[in-house]
């Protein structure tokens, strides 16, 4: 297995090769044993300064990251584009290069714009990681994702995974099909036909717009939020309908014939995608994904310091 990335920066699971995916999801996997110690810090990353840019509201991977930089010792910078200059018409470019300026070795970037930390990789020295942009790609959600299927299942070669919801606004939804992909797994989505991107097909899943027909035929759900926040018109007649033909009840899961793993990457809306007793119930490895976030993002910004 290779011993460093192909890649100096993360920003889409599209540019890793298997060989990548491979040696992040085992890095990580020696970085959670890390965190399950009483003395939960390593310091790998005693010397480097890490700065976490979001131009977009984020709970969990913000703190994730946060998180996965501490553990490894690094000195941590974080910017909130609610407060700062952006607001008085700073570029995204002289944002980041002022905080470059302040010898930040490493970027973690979220933006609403599709692409953005592509654009930032052509313009500064600064490895960036991509923690999502726009309806693009969150590529360490999906390196998550399938470290948390390897370690409840044993593989991801030949398993089949449904991604159920709201594919359309979804940046999970393609990273993930992308990194399964990669490792061998047949892929689905299923959702209604309004948040089904066309052509989609292209990229080698299934297509399914029946939600129990779905569940029966994979191994893995990976149930996506219904963005609101990105949708500009109405996509379904309401909140209500799209819960009664495409939300998930625990009474699902044990009416198949056999148990499947339930994932979603958060946050849930309780009672619309998932009711309360799935996500909560025995399928679930929900709260398993939050914990092994931090691992994996450990493991990415480990190995990227290296190049």
């Amino acid at each position: 297995m290779a011993q460093s990335l192909s890649v100096r920066h993360l920003v889409g699971i599209k540019d890793l090769t298997e060989s990548d995916i491979q040696l992040i999801l085992e890095t990580a996997g020696q970085f959670k044993e890390v965190i399950n110690r009483p003395i939960k810090k390593v310091p790998s990353l005693r010397d480097v300064t890490i700065a976490n840019v979001f131009f977009e509201n984020s709970t969990r991977t913000r703190l994730s990251f946060e998180l996965a930089e501490k553990r490894l010792s690094a000195d941590v910078v974080n910017f909130s584009a609610s407060g700062s200059s952006v607001k008085k018409g700073e570029t995204l470019l002289d944002t980041v290069n002022n905080i470059l300026a302040m010898k930040v070795d490493m970027v973690v970037m979220r933006h609403s714009s599709p692409g953005a930390p592509h654009y930032l990789t052509k313009h500064i020295k600064a490895n960036v990681v991509n923690a999502g942009d726009g309806t693009h790609e969150h590529p360490t959600q999906a390196l998550l994702d399938s470290f948390s299927i390897r370690e409840k299942l044993g593989d991801v070669a030949g398993k089949r995974v449904a991604i159920i919801g709201d594919i359309t606004h979804s940046r999970v939804a393609l990273s993930n099909i992308f990194c399964l992909q990669k490792q061998g797994a047949e892929v689905m989505v299923c959702g209604p036909k309004t948040l089904i991107p066309k052509h989609i097909e292209s990229l080698g899943v299934k297509v399914g717009h029946d939600v129990k027909a779905a569940l029966a035929w994979c191994d893995v759900a990976n149930v996506l939020r219904i963005q609101l926040e990105r949708q500009q018109i109405k996509y379904f007649p309401s909140l209500r309908e799209y819960s009664l033909y495409f939300g998930i009840s625990k009474q699902m899961l044990d009416d198949l014939d056999r148990p499947i793993v339930l994932m979603h990457p958060g946050p849930i809306n309780r009672g619309v995608e998932l009711t309360s007793d799935a996500a909560d119930s025995p399928h679930s490895i929900i709260l398993d994904q939050v914990e092994n976030g931090v691992a994996v993002r450990m493991a990415v910004l480990y190995l990227l310091a290296q190049l």
